[in-house]
């Protein structure tokens, strides 16, 4: 079966085992620190959008897509018989295992990733822009929390090239909602398995209580990547003002260490009976450290189309979040600085981010 055929075949039983895994049955236990009798604990489900057709354009990072199912709040995960037995070998041997005092949720994602070059109506090479790439892969988290602090270790696996099937999923896409269908995807980097080890910690360094239940916060978070997909450093934060603010570690953007809008106390709106609507304004940024990039720099092990790869990229990011009982919506707006030589200017981009916790 070529590789290609098997790539669509895996992520449509990943997408299977995330929708068996995220019925209310498995449901874990309510939080020890749950001091609201009508609080609960459930399973989240984020699906995050972003596209740049939000920005006007169509060029750069111009699709991703990832679906992502977050346990419910589990005592002891090594020992709790409601996670499907191959995951875990892997979650044993992650640094932070069972320590006294930390609350833990497990992850499992799907995703995919497309980009592109400023133009998308040629055939022929265009040495010197963004090379046409697509990048799809099944990630496994953990999530090791208490009342201040998140830690999310991710190891994702996936394959980058003609087999990510970004170009079908574009031109596809484009065809349906009579849009011109990109003409070079043909001269994309080549497949290559990928492989990122990530860790990211996000702080609830501040929260205030300003009354009449509006509350402002703020979350510095840093991490590292490692692979041979994208390898990493970044430290940002974001800061949130809003009537009835959620309890959680602030807005999911599809990146490593992402999952963060999950409730993280039993005081969040989404986990409580008694409050039904909130709204917030957010504002943050992070700055990253780029050691590689496979979309920039092409394929690890052959020659490939490539471009030079700027050492430091920043994003500025903006953006609302409303809550309707158990469902988070929230809208980012994204300004990302040129990430290679030769690019014309920075790219902005939105993400849309639907999370329903039951």
């Amino acid at each position: 079966m070529p590789l290609r055929f098997r790539t669509a075949l895996a992520l449509a039983c990943a997408a299977l085992v995330l929708l068996t895994l995220a019925r209310p049955g498995l449901c874990a236990e309510a939080s020890p620190s749950a001091g609201n009798a009508t609080a609960k604990t459930g399973s989240t489900l984020i699906l995050t959008e972003e596209n740049d057709f939000f920005a006007g354009t169509d060029e750069h990072y111009t699709n991703g897509i990832k679906l992502t199912w977050i346990s419910g709040d589990l005592k002891k995960y090594a020992e709790d018989e409601r996670l499907p037995g191959f995951v875990l070998p892997y979650l044993e041997r992650l640094p932070f295992v069972n320590e006294p005092g930390q609350q833990y949720n497990v992850a499992l994602s799907l995703g995919q990733n497309m980009y592109t070059p400023h133009n998308t109506q040629t055939q022929a090479p265009q040495p010197g822009d963004r090379p046409y790439a697509g990048w799809s892969y099944l990630s496994l988290a953990l999530h090791a929390k208490t009342a201040q602090q998140l830690d999310s270790f991710e190891t994702s696996i996936g394959v980058v090239g003609p087999s990510a099937l970004a170009g079908q999923t574009q031109n596809n896409y484009h065809t349906l909602m009579g849009f011109q269908r990109a003409q070079g995807w043909h001269n994309q980097i080549h497949d290559e398995p990928g492989l990122l080890l990530s860790w990211q910690r996000t702080l609830r360094a501040k929260r205030v209580d300003l009354g009449r239940d509006v509350a402002w916060d703020f979350l510095p978070h840093f991490g590292a990547t490692l692979g041979n997909v994208l390898t990493q450093a970044a430290a940002g934060f974001e800061t949130r003002l809003g009537y009835n603010l959620p309890w959680d570690f602030g807005t999911s953007l599809i990146q490593p260490g992402g999952g963060v809008s999950a409730p993280a106390d039993p005081e969040d709106l989404r986990l409580r009976r008694d409050t039904f609507a909130g709204v917030h304004l957010f504002f943050g940024s992070e700055g990253r450290a780029v050691g590689r990039n496979i979309f920039l720099d092409g394929n690890t092990w052959e020659h490939s189309p490539s471009v030079p790869r700027k050492p430091f990229v920043g994003d500025l990011m903006a953006g609302i979040g409303v809550v309707f009982g158990s469902v988070k919506l929230t809208y980012t707006h994204v300004y990302r600085t040129e990430e290679y030589d030769g690019q014309k200017g920075p790219q902005m981009f939105g993400s849309v981010s639907l999370a329903v916790t039951f």
